[in-house]
């Protein structure tokens, strides 16, 4: 990721507040792509981040070159990868002990309350229509019928947050170039 901070503007701190200003890379500038590319399926592939996987480690395998991470981040909007990135299995665990402080403690929370309003469904070319639901109070969650409400533990809140992470999009590699490219003439010109 180290590519990416290379051509970006300094800005002068005083980061220990002792009269001293600093020049540091200016992390608040963004750099983001146009919406209605991310979402072409011609130049974007959906890839699941395997247990233990990093970026660096995808961009070598995809495009030949680990410090490309930053194209990888790019792409999924990920500002923070400490956060942003899907945690190992053993990772996972680790910050559910710490949150919650154990898995059991996790699984009798209850995060939130839905009611489903229409059920998952399959057509008959294979398209699938996704579960809907909407999050209610916990009144209204004792009103509803069973087989129409779900109590979301802290546990599975965590860990569908964790899965939704690890579905990732990567930028086909013919497009790499261009990517490069216009983001080096739009840091040139900040």
């Amino acid at each position: 990721m180290a590519y990416m901070f290379n051509k970006w503007p300094t800005v002068s701190y005083d980061l220990k507040k002792n009269g001293k200003p600093l020049q540091l890379t200016n992390i608040t500038l963004r750099f983001k792509l146009n919406e209605l590319l991310i979402d072409r399926v011609a130049v974007m592939y959906q890839y699941d981040v395997q247990d233990g996987e990093r970026a660096d480690i995808i961009a070598e395998k995809y495009y030949g070159d680990g410090q490309l991470d930053w194209v990888i981040y790019l792409i999924n909007n990920i500002i923070d990868p400490q956060f942003d990135w899907p945690l190992d299995d053993r990772s996972f665990d680790r910050y559910i002990r710490n949150k919650y402080g154990s898995r059991e403690s996790a699984k009798q929370t209850h995060h939130a309350y839905e009611k489903i309003l229409r059920d998952e469904q399959i057509l008959f070319d294979g398209t699938v229509i996704n579960e809907k639901t909407v999050i209610i109070d916990k009144e209204s969650y004792d009103l509803t019928a069973p087989a129409n409400r779900r109590a979301i533990d802290k546990y599975t809140y965590e860990l569908e947050l964790n899965e939704a992470n690890k579905r990732i999009k990567i930028l086909d590699r013919k497009y790499l170039p261009a990517l490069i490219s216009t983001y080096e003439a739009v840091i040139e010109q900040v």
